[in-house]
């Protein structure tokens, strides 16, 4: 039976009832307080009530917080995730209880991260917000449903189709200042692999017997050997083996040595992971089917390794002759 009882501060509703745990909330109205306890014993008389109390009391800031303590650090994305979670940190809905947040909320913030951002970037938001909340639910047992699932999601951006002629490979290769970086771009090219599995390759990982470059951590989770060209492996030789990491720059220095090529060169609108997908084009190029440039690229489901791969229409019809 609930209890209604006038504080201080307000008014305190509180429940007493066999076979559930007591709960009490306190509210700034007294009719706001019985609407609250009529329908929290509606609910424990149909059997369908939840103990919102461990939501009540958690912030979605904490569960920010705990999740970049826990949980990023342990994947390849970290900094990036990082960086979303310390911008949803800022957001007024971290001081808010997760027992509050609704759908609405999120589809409010969803219009406003539009207006600066694009809908890849929003999804990518969400999509980290809705991992975060299942995880408070499933591991960490903070009964709550999920507002972002009942969230529209924005179209995401037209994917890239960014291709990089022989003549930009031979110009960033010339006007690259650092020959390692000259190495790595035609690596790249070679290879389809991602900057951080460039950066991440061993010595103590290749198998020239065998051409084979082994990729113990991916960004898919899954370990996987990458078959490597006469020229990929000439690549390698040409650098001298050593102890430890194949390349010594970082993925930032990279991207930034990367972005300093272009503009000497004069090559515009390119980026360093274009060379992945250039390079998975040009394994079908080469001949190779679907089941064959999966296993090199490490994309577990075909959409996806068409979103990486752009064959020229007027090529595949000169095959139709």
């Amino acid at each position: 039976m609930a209890s209604i009882a006038k504080r201080a501060n307000g008014w305190q509703a509180q429940i007493r009832k066999k076979g559930y745990p007591n709960i009490s909330r306190r509210f700034d109205k007294k009719s706001d307080a019985e609407v609250w306890a009529r329908n929290i014993e509606s609910e424990m008389d149909r059997g369908i009530f939840t103990d919102r109390t461990e939501a009540e009391k958690t912030s979605f800031g904490d569960i920010l917080n705990r999740y970049l303590l826990e949980k990023s650090p342990k994947k390849l994305g970290y900094r990036q995730e990082k960086s979303r979670i310390n911008l949803l940190l800022k957001h007024p809905l971290s001081a808010r209880p997760l027992a509050t947040l609704k759908s609405s909320d999120f589809a409010e913030y969803k219009e406003l991260r539009l207006q600066k951002v694009c809908g890849t970037t929003v999804n990518k938001e969400l999509n980290l917000i809705s991992k975060l909340i299942d995880t408070a639910r499933k591991d960490w047992g903070i009964p709550m449903g999920n507002p972002t699932t009942l969230v529209s999601r924005p179209k995401n951006n037209p994917h890239r189709e960014r291709r990089v002629t022989d003549e930009e490979v031979c110009a960033l290769v010339g006007h690259s200042l650092s020959s390692e970086l000259k190495s790595i771009i035609l690596f790249a090219i070679e290879t389809a692999m991602r900057r951080g599995e460039i950066c991440n390759a061993k010595w103590e990982h290749l198998d020239e017997t065998k051409s084979i470059l082994l990729i113990p951590h991916t960004k898919t989770g899954a370990p996987r050997q990458i078959p490597l060209s006469n020229r990929a492996l000439n690549i390698l030789r040409s650098i001298g083996r050593r102890d430890g990491a194949i390349f010594v720059l970082k993925a930032d220095s990279i991207s930034q040595a990367f972005e300093r090529t272009c503009k000497r060169a004069n090559i515009n609108d390119l980026h360093f992971h274009d060379l992945r997908h250039e390079a998975i084009t040009r394994f079908f190029e080469k001949g190779l089917n679907m089941m064959e440039v999966s296993v090199i690229s490490g994309h577990k489901t075909l959409s996806m390794l068409k979103r990486y791969t752009h064959l020229k229409a007027e090529d595949i019809a000169k095959k139709l002759v």
